[in-house]
């Protein structure tokens, strides 16, 4: 039977009346957008893939620029921060290349320079001439960018189709605005002061960023003559440590914390004030491990993610003693001498790999039975209930850190056995010695450890055991993990 024709508004009238609810009125789109958000057109594959690519080129430099710069800054603040700020860098792009993986086959070009403008900017950040250049590079420019094109990105594209990336997008917001929060405090501490030869740079950061369409290439480019100020000369990486006045002498190697922490007659309390000495003598590995980071070129991706990952856990453990010694009420820089001389020989005498090997040398050393689980048994027999969960995650940490050396550094090798052996030779090769160092001046090697401890005494109303004021041995003829060496070291 014909139907009688419908008349465009009868047709109107009911789209109008059209009603579609979702069961029990659940929400609708698994929760994740309304029909009418899902239904836009959004960004396509191309665009998508496009804009990650931008995003993870500026998160790769970043990451680059705060390893980089770890070892010379000598704000101990900053150092850790930069570690931090690192590793969740590199955590994003890493989720970024798996993202752009899954929507293009390979090759997909994630090596390649997304725009020569932005070129420009990462290389005048890394190349910034002191602490508050560099601050307002990172924290008052290119992170802010970034931040704005993940936002543009959860704004633009479509909350069904491209529901992966926005989950990737979400999370890496959180951090980036923790990353901008702590910005905002150091670039307050350190405000940036126009110099004669960069007067204008603030200037050419933005002009890079108008010229480049924005970060994420989502605006017109802005045409800009810029002309490269910090960076005109490529950057060179400065691998020696550097510390602030709170470390006064830093080539100080008057107390063998080693000797006294595994001396069987000494109590455990006096020993969980060592290993706070030692935690906090950690930040010499985030200055060591960048110069390895920084120096190897050519690595897959994998390894610099899990070096950087590593270089932040010693970091958190260096945090882990000045939390310590805050816990105790003690002033760590009025009585502790926390040395870089670690860092600094084995950054200005050793390559890379030589750095490598002695890092994995010690880690190993680190799963005997005067290593991690002992300090942990330390903490736990002590009255500091904060160190044995200190020392627990220390444990934890170093069972990973000796994974990433297997599989960086030992792979290497041909076997295990060469691997520390390279790694015990590599330290003992070190030239310059306890002795120049008190001779040039740098140091006196002040046994300083009698005054901390009998400080924490006083601190606590504890009676002050003589042994321990007594204990007077230092490093002049040992190496941290107690081998005896010759007078080259």
């Amino acid at each position: 039977m014909p139907t009688a024709p419908v008349s465009p508004d009868q047709t109107q009238e009911d789209d109008q009346k059209f009603e579609y609810t979702s069961y029990r009125n659940l929400p609708p789109v698994a929760g994740i957008a309304s029909f009418e958000e899902a239904g836009k057109p959004g960004l396509s594959v191309e665009e998508s893939v496009s804009r990650l690519k931008r995003i993870h080129y500026a998160l790769l430099r970043l990451t680059e620029i705060f390893v980089a710069r770890i070892p010379a800054e000598p704000v101990y603040e900053l150092k850790t921060a930069f570690s931090l700020h690192a590793h969740l860098c590199a955590e994003h792009a890493d989720a970024i290349r798996k993202r752009v993986g899954e929507m293009r086959e390979p090759p997909l070009g994630l090596d390649k320079i997304p725009h020569p403008e932005l070129e420009i900017l990462f290389d005048e950040i890394i190349a910034a001439p002191d602490t508050p250049s560099l601050l307002l590079g990172i924290y008052k420019s290119s992170l802010p960018a970034i931040r704005d094109a993940l936002e543009r990105y959860r704004q633009e594209a479509n909350p069904l189709t491209d529901s992966p990336t926005l989950r990737l997008c979400r999370f890496a917001l959180l951090e980036v605005d923790d990353m901008l929060a702590y910005g905002q405090r150091a670039t307050a501490s350190f405000p940036f002061s126009q110099a004669p030869d960069g007067d204008q740079w603030p200037d050419l950061l933005a002009n890079c960023l108008a010229a480049a369409g924005r970060l994420d290439g989502s605006s017109p480019a802005i045409k800009h003559p810029n002309q490269r100020v910090y960076s005109k000369e490529p950057f060179k990486f400065d691998r020696e440590p550097r510390r602030d006045g709170r470390f006064p002498d830093p080539f100080n190697k008057g107390v063998n914390a080693e000797a006294f922490l595994y001396d069987e007659e000494m109590p455990e309390d006096a020993k969980v004030l060592m290993m706070l000495f030692k935690r906090l003598r950690e930040i010499d590995v985030p200055e060591m491990m960048a110069s390895i980071i920084t120096d190897t070129k050519g690595k897959p991706w994998e390894y610099y993610r899990d070096m950087i990952r590593q270089l932040w856990d010693e970091a958190r453990h260096a945090i882990m003693g000045e939390v310590g010694f805050f816990n105790l009420g003690i002033p760590w820089p009025e009585y502790v001498m926390v040395n870089f001389t670690w860092a600094r020989e084995l950054n200005l005498q050793l390559t890379p790999i030589e750095r490598h090997a002695v890092l994995y040398f010690i880690e190993q050393g680190l799963m005997s039975k005067t290593g991690k689980r002992y300090e942990w048994e330390v903490g736990r027999r002590s009255r500091f209930p904060f160190a044995a969960t200190f020392q627990d995650f220390d444990w934890a940490d170093e069972v990973l850190h000796s994974r990433i050396g297997r599989d960086w550094y030992v792979s290497e090798m041909t076997s295990q056995k060469e691997a520390i052996e390279y790694g015990d030779r590599s330290w003992s090769s070190i030239l310059g010695s306890w002795e120049s160092w008190k001779e040039q001046g740098l140091t006196s090697h002040r046994n300083w450890w009698p005054d901390l401890y009998q400080a924490y005494c006083k601190i606590s109303g504890t009676e002050p055991d003589p042994r321990v004021v007594a204990y007077s041995q230092n490093y002049k003829s040992s190496r941290d993990d107690l081998k005896e060496v010759g007078p080259s070291y």
